[in-house]
């Protein structure tokens, strides 16, 4: 596809890069923020974000700084306004759904204030469930004057393929008989999974607990995880890959006794995956993600096509017994 005018596009938001490129939009995409990593092609455009705290230090440590920095009221990450001004986008990519996840909505405005005219368009993508990724994905396009259907048939057709298959789980048995699953979006503290990830359980064929579709990420007590038992557990860190969510997962199941109480954990149901490139990213590979579960959950149904690349079983009990 290609737009009527010549865009000259900045993305600030990795699930932003990716719905441009399913778009066919990443011969214009000029710049970029830190975290955008897919495709690999977009890792040549200049960056213009920088994050303010450590990702390489423990879950728990990122966490105090992460709320640090909010309570000071101020943004989690930079933008360097002198890329910008290089750059000279037309339009500016962003979202104003999570200050966790990006630059936030009220820094990247006063970073477009700075620039000259003809300020860019800045288009702020706010998905909470999987019909508002779509909405944006639309709407990404009209602005950008290129056609989204083919796109949107594509994962959506993919959807339709997972729902009719798990709905011949359902006809078997009563709906009630589905494993439930609780997704862990952080691991020291815990949080629950919200947004569009119950949505994503419920179309895989589980029942999610602990968190609330279209709603935020719950912060979790271990009583309330411990009392809903999962029958599985999918551990999806924000912002960590496969190797780097087994790392801590490795060192929460060694020092936090509750894990191995777990009814998951005891029955080899727990999940490890790369939370960052899949489930966190509100954009096309949400459907990649949804076939995850789905394989998950019911191995019998679904080839295991992201085993090893996108998740992989943990097996706490042997490492417990180490």
């Amino acid at each position: 596809m290609t737009p009527a005018s010549s865009p000259r596009i900045v993305s600030l938001l990795p699930s932003a890069t990716e719905i441009l490129a399913a778009l066919g939009l990443m011969p214009w995409v000029v710049g970029r923020s830190h975290e955008c990593d897919y495709p690999s092609e977009i890792g040549d455009r200049p960056i213009c974000t920088a994050a303010r705290l450590n990702a390489g230090k423990p879950s728990a440590q990122i966490d105090q700084d992460v709320q640090t920095l909010l309570k000071s009221a101020l943004s989690i990450y930079d933008i360097q306004i002198d890329t910008l001004k290089h750059l000279q986008p037309t339009h500016i990519v962003t979202q104003d759904q999570c200050d966790v996840c990006a630059v936030n909505f009220a820094e990247v405005e006063r970073a477009v204030a700075m620039l000259a005219e003809p300020r860019p368009q800045v288009i702020s993508l706010q998905p909470n469930t999987l019909a508002e990724v779509w909405a944006d994905i639309e709407r990404v396009a009209a602005q950008l004057d290129v056609d989204a259907k083919p796109v949107l048939d594509e994962l959506q057709q993919r959807v339709a393929v997972c729902r009719q298959r798990v709905q011949s789980v359902d006809e078997a048995a009563p709906p009630t008989v589905r494993p439930t699953v609780a997704a862990i979006e952080w691991i020291e503290p815990l949080m629950g999974s919200g947004n569009w990830i119950p949505e994503l359980i419920e179309l895989a064929g589980g029942q999610s607990v602990l968190g609330a579709a279209a709603q935020h990420s719950p912060y979790l007590s271990w009583e309330s995880l411990l009392a809903a038992d999962p029958a599985v557990i999918v551990v999806m860190p924000c912002g960590f890959d496969l190797a780097r969510t087994r790392q801590e997962m490795q060192q929460a199941i060694a020092t936090q006794p509750q894990w191995q109480q777990l009814r998951a954990v005891q029955g080899d149901r727990l999940y490890l995956t790369d939370g960052n490139a899949y489930f966190n990213r509100p954009g096309p590979r949400l459907v990649d993600s949804l076939e995850i579960l789905a394989e998950l959950l019911h191995p019998d149904l679904f080839e295991p096509t992201h085993q090893g690349i996108a998740w992989e079983q943990m097996d706490a009990v042997s490492q417990l017994r180490n």
